[in-house]
């Protein structure tokens, strides 16, 4: 029965509606683009027209309208609600990434920079002074880069700053890696020649040390003028000793310089034994070596005297060490026996190709001869 009577109410439906449209009430086609006004005078559906700047301003006003409202949504969604755009929370967890790979590398550098600073403790403390070699100044170890901001593209994209400090730290755990291998190269350089170091440090004194023929009549640093009575740095030290006693290289060199200070050393020899090492040997009596000779540890090179600016006779000693003074106390030692130093001085007199020009030798030479 229900069903019978839903096929009679859509079949009355049907008949109304085709005799609405046979009467022209209701049009058969109307476009979609199109709006239409009923004329009930005309009883007929008719095309209303619209002027083109009303459909301008609907327009307008739909745009305004719907970017107000994106606006409104835009203003809930992160204001009110709290919530971030999705880009945002994408570039956000791959910044979160980042930060995270950079504090792992900077721990990295931390392990790396421990390590570079215990490599630098032993070349300083054990490399380095093993071959009497100089200390790498902190200044030149930890040196930053001057001139121009050379970071300065990292202020714009780097916040917090971390990505700047990482590439400091990178730049400068380079730079000490660069001056720690240039000091282990130097090292290495010198421990090949460790043989010959051994010769030609200045490592005996210079003259016999029979203490019945000297004394040590001043040391190593500030004294008080034998002159002007004013305090001074004495830069080597003095052996107090008649004139005529023998004077003898205390290492292996070659002879830079000979020469006469009337106001000054006097007489005076300075040699060269390499390895950053010289040795000046001043108010000579006599010299017996030339410029540019090869002398042996224990060579006589001239005799004690009293020549330059001098207060009585002595031989004054120095030792240089890249230009600098050091003590000369620091390399010989006075408790060897005059045997044993006279056993030293006779062996290199023996090796030598060369006379020596002091007198006793040459009277032996006579002897033999």
């Amino acid at each position: 029965m229900l069903f019978l009577f839903f096929k009679l109410t859509c079949a009355k439906i049907f008949i109304f509606y085709r005799s609405m449209r046979e009467n022209g009430y209701i049009c058969a086609r109307m476009s979609k683009n199109r709006k239409y006004r009923f004329n009930a005078s005309t009883l007929e559906y008719e095309v209303e027209k619209r002027s083109r700047m009303s459909r301008l301003f609907k327009s307008a006003a739909v745009f305004v309208l719907s970017l107000g409202l994106a606006v409104l949504y835009f203003w809930i969604y992160t204001s009110v609600l709290g919530l971030e755009l999705p880009k945002t929370a994408l570039l956000k967890k791959k910044n979160a990434e980042w930060c995270s790979k950079m504090e792992l590398m900077n721990r990295q550098l931390d392990d790396y920079d421990d390590a570079l600073t215990s490599l630098q403790m032993r070349d300083d403390d054990i490399y380095r002074s093993i071959f009497g070699m100089h200390e790498i100044p902190s200044e030149v170890r930890n040196a930053g880069f001057g001139g121009v901001n050379r970071y300065a593209h990292y202020e714009g994209m780097d916040v917090n700053g971390l990505l700047k400090n990482t590439a400091v730290r990178l730049d400068v755990l380079t730079k000490k890696t660069y001056v720690q291998s240039k000091s282990f190269d130097e090292v290495a350089q010198l421990s090949k020649r460790a043989g010959d170091m051994a010769s030609c440090i200045p490592a005996i004194p210079p003259v016999n040390p029979d203490k019945r023929k000297y004394r040590l009549s001043s040391g190593f640093g500030f004294r008080s003028d034998p002159f002007s009575g004013r305090s001074k740095r004495h830069t080597g030290v003095d052996f107090a000793l008649d004139p005529g006693n023998p004077v003898y290289a205390t290492g292996d060199g070659v002879v830079e310089s000979v020469k006469f200070e009337f106001f000054g050393y006097g007489n005076q020899v300075v040699i060269d034994h390499g390895f950053g090492y010289k040795t000046r040997y001043a108010h000579l009596k006599n010299i017996g070596v030339v410029e540019g000779m090869k002398v042996k540890r224990g060579e006589c090179i001239g005799e004690s005297g009293n020549s330059g600016r001098s207060s009585g006779p002595h031989l004054h000693y120095e030792v240089l060490y890249k230009d600098r003074h050091v003590n000369p106390a620091n390399y010989y030692d006075l408790s060897i026996t005059p045997e044993e130093y006279s056993t030293m001085v006779q062996s290199a007199a023996d090796m030598s190709e060369r006379l020596t020009l002091h007198p006793s030798h040459r009277k032996q030479m006579r002897g033999r001869s």
